[in-house]
């Protein structure tokens, strides 16, 4: 059999369980409790690395860097004519 070892996780509920990885496996941080299906993190309190994240680009910024502010002064005053009837 190939060399094992076991990775202990507490769950928020209260639950302790074990899980036997492969000993060169890349252990995760997280596991889904058995008993309630909860997130579990790993008892020796190694936790994942926090991900940088990027704020959600609006429709403005995506219209930004189409076009400039004349640019859309310029249109805004023709659409504005159009339906003013000028």
């Amino acid at each position: 059999m190939a060399a094992r070892q076991e990775t202990g996780f507490d769950c928020p509920k209260g639950h302790h369980f074990s899980v036997t990885f492969a000993e060169e496996a890349d252990l995760p941080t997280e596991w889904e409790c058995p008993r309630c299906g909860a997130v579990a993190g790993r008892s020796d309190g190694v936790v994942a690395e926090a991900k940088a994240v990027k704020p959600p680009r609006t429709h403005w910024d995506m219209l930004r860097e189409r076009r400039s502010i004349e640019e859309l002064e310029e249109l805004l005053a023709e659409r504005l004519g159009e339906i003013r009837g000028n």
